[in-house]
């Protein structure tokens, strides 16, 4: 069995059009420094915009899509501020103060909140708190995957735009997004985290 991890943050956004947005930027992954970005329309269909083929073909055996557009994924931040410009995509965040989740995840040592052991035992504290958020689950291709938060900010603001179509304010991510085994919190944040997958 193999084991990679992937260190960085994920962004998760609701839209008043619908559209809920997943930005995963990874600052340190086998697959080197990347952003990709995962997006479900009012229908259901999902989409990944992955900016190569290796992160194609990584995301695509883990999580399910209906679509897939390789294109490049330019992700900038700037203090609290982030821009994001992705084929046809548009988003600009505005991250705000720590959620209380994120106070509380700062007192655990790193080691311990990342670790896949840690994962199997917050697993059903999360379900029930957060309501469809999971830190370890089956993966596609028989892989295990584990979610190991470090902190959590809020958003506090987004605009998005799809095609040039402004999709509206920010809301909650309702429903929950269904690319696998778990959702982003409904709440919008920002979520540093370690993801560990093992492969068979």
């Amino acid at each position: 069995m193999g084991r990679s991890r992937f260190h960085g943050e994920i962004f998760g956004i609701g839209t008043d059009s619908g559209v809920r947005i997943v930005i995963g930027h990874w600052t340190n992954s086998p697959l080197g420094e990347f952003t990709d970005v995962m997006v479900q329309f009012t229908d259901g269909h999902r989409l990944l915009l992955a900016p190569n083929e290796n992160v194609r073909e990584f995301v695509t055996a883990t999580y399910t899509f209906d679509e897939v557009y390789l294109t490049p994924v330019e992700f900038s931040q700037r203090g609290n501020s982030v821009e994001l410009a992705a084929d046809d995509l548009r988003v600009s965040v505005t991250t705000g103060q720590p959620t209380a989740l994120g106070r509380l995840l700062h007192l655990v040592p790193n080691a311990v909140s990342t670790a896949p052991w840690f994962c199997r035992i917050s697993d059903p504290i999360a379900r029930v708190v957060l309501r469809g958020v999971r830190t370890r689950g089956s993966a596609g291709n028989g892989r295990r995957e584990y979610y190991g938060a470090r902190h959590q900010h809020r958003i506090t603001a987004a605009e998005a735009s799809w095609r040039g179509e402004d999709l509206g304010h920010l809301t909650p991510v309702t429903p929950p997004v269904t690319f696998g085994f778990g959702s982003t919190p409904a709440a919008p944040s920002v979520t540093s985290i370690t993801t560990t997958v093992d492969s068979r």
